[in-house]
């Protein structure tokens, strides 16, 4: 039987605490906000007040016993999980946390290359060896999707000692894989399944959205609340399900990393989140949906504009597709995805979540309105008029798996040494290089550099894309190791 989601357990102590208008002697050092006028006016009285650290009657969230635990037991019951764990370092921490829980150094664990760089920190941090699935690719649209389940098939016939299966549920541009039979697939195998629902936290809320995890059965999933739940950003959860990671190991590699000092803002915010999304997400959902359909119909009727939606289910890696993601191909009126975005920033003072070289993706969720939604597709009629050229034809196709040479962990400590990047080919990845967002590798330390993946990096910086974790911002140069001639990894 489902628990009481009215209440709110850490919203409420936060809120009693502050009508006991306690004098701090504890940190922060603002001290309810009397030391910093300046972020008073900013913030508010009431967000300094409630800015609190850990005390006796707010629970701890290194091991909590009282108020935290309460409001993560009632998350883990929101999304019919066993066990609940509040992230205040995004989902980030939680996709090593998971890597880390189900894998010990030298495991090895099966994964899809166009996981989030969370994933490839999670083996740098645990010494734990990749073994990539390729993603299905849409050359029309110049992206991964999902993983099928014959590419799993085939990495755990030659890879039957790998530990755990990770994936991504839904890409970022919403394509979900057969999430659950890929799941029991694993479990007859004895791994774990490990799912990255960073785009995902609203899912488990509405059946016309594709499966969560927890209702697949996977074991571990990490949500992004802050992304479509409704919380604070850098607020998340990770939940566990099942007995084949134990949960007192879970706690313990989340206090590896996770502050003492855990914000209380953004735990509250995840209080709030849930009881939003357990008692009134089926409707607010259902609301959203009808504004991305209404929406992506509209875009579909201007010429030279596909938003791609359902229609992209088949059996190859689409399995089924989040309608809250209005993606959007543009190259039929002759831009690139970073030039619309970038039109739509400047002239239509709307915000886009990200721009590809083929497509811009707008995220459409529990706090998108009617007018929103007509504003962005007045904007794109505007545009499919005002900019348009001859249709766009990328040569760069997407990229497929590289070659990994010797494991993330090994790399990243090895010496290493500074190439222009036009003279690396054949030299092997001593950091990351990838546009954010999304956050996806191009390079990752390790892997072998090829002529293809310079010209990838070449047109995202010819599109003016945002690279980020290599040392040269400009990607002029890009650190190699040292030595060239290291053994490869059995694999």
């Amino acid at each position: 039987m489902k628990q009481n989601h009215e209440i709110l357990p850490l919203i409420e102590a936060m809120m009693q605490y502050d009508q006991r208008d306690v004098v701090p002697f504890d940190v922060p050092g603002h001290k309810h906000g009397r030391g910093t006028k300046e972020l008073v006016d900013f913030f508010g009285e009431k967000v300094m007040r409630i800015d609190v650290n850990s005390m006796k009657c707010l629970d701890n969230i290194g091991n909590p016993v009282g108020v935290i635990k309460e409001a993560q037991q009632l998350m883990a019951d929101a999304y019919d999980a066993d066990h609940a764990f509040f992230l205040t370092n995004g989902t980030s921490s939680g996709v090593q946390a998971m890597i880390m829980s189900a894998c010990q150094a030298g495991d090895k664990v099966i994964l899809p290359r166009n996981a989030h760089k969370s994933a490839i920190n999670a083996l740098i941090l645990g010494g734990i060896t990749p073994v990539y699935v390729q993603p299905e690719m849409n050359t029309r649209l110049g992206i991964a999707m999902g993983v099928t389940v014959e590419k799993i098939k085939e990495a755990i016939a030659l890879h039957p000692d790998a530990k755990a299966v990770f994936l991504i549920n839904p890409t970022y541009y919403g394509a979900a894989s057969a999430l659950k039979e890929i799941t029991e697939l694993c479990h007859k195998h004895d791994m774990a399944v490990l799912v990255d629902e960073a785009h995902g936290a609203h899912l488990h809320f509405h059946d016309e959205l594709p499966m969560s995890a927890m209702e697949a059965g996977a074991d571990m999933s990490a949500v992004s609340l802050h992304k479509t739940g409704g919380s604070l950003t850098q607020s998340s959860a990770l939940l566990l399900k099942g007995d084949i990671i134990d949960k007192d190991r879970v706690k313990t590699i989340l206090n590896l990393t996770t502050s003492t000092s855990a914000s209380y803002l953004l735990m509250a915010s995840l209080d709030g989140a849930r009881k939003i999304l357990a008692t009134r997400g089926e409707k607010m959902l259902t609301d959203t949906l009808k504004l991305s359909r209404s929406a992506r119909a509209e875009i579909n009727a201007i010429e030279g504009l596909y938003a791609f939606s359902t229609e992209l289910i088949d059996a190859h890696g689409v399995y089924a597709f989040d309608e809250t993601k209005l993606s959007i191909n543009v190259t039929g009126i002759g831009l690139t995805g970073f030039e619309v975005y970038d039109i739509l920033r400047d002239e239509y003072n709307i915000q886009m979540e990200l721009g590809d070289i083929n497509n811009v993706l707008a995220i459409i969720s529990l706090g998108d309105t009617k007018e929103a939604l007509c504003a962005l597709v007045s904007a794109l009629k505007d545009i499919s008029v005002k900019y348009k050229k001859p249709e766009f034809d990328c040569q760069v196709k997407p990229l497929k798996n590289p070659e990994v040479v010797i494991i993330p962990r090994d790399a990243f400590y090895m010496q290493k040494k500074i190439l222009p990047l036009a003279d690396s080919v054949g030299e092997i990845a001593g950091e990351y290089i990838m546009a954010y967002p999304p956050g996806i590798p191009v390079l990752s330390p390790g892997e072998r550099i090829t002529q293809e993946i310079i010209d990838y990096i070449e047109v995202l910086k010819t599109q003016k894309s945002v690279l980020t974790d290599n040392h040269d911002p400009s990607g002029e140069f890009i650190k190699v190791l040292k030595h060239n001639n290291v053994s490869s990894i059995a694999i």
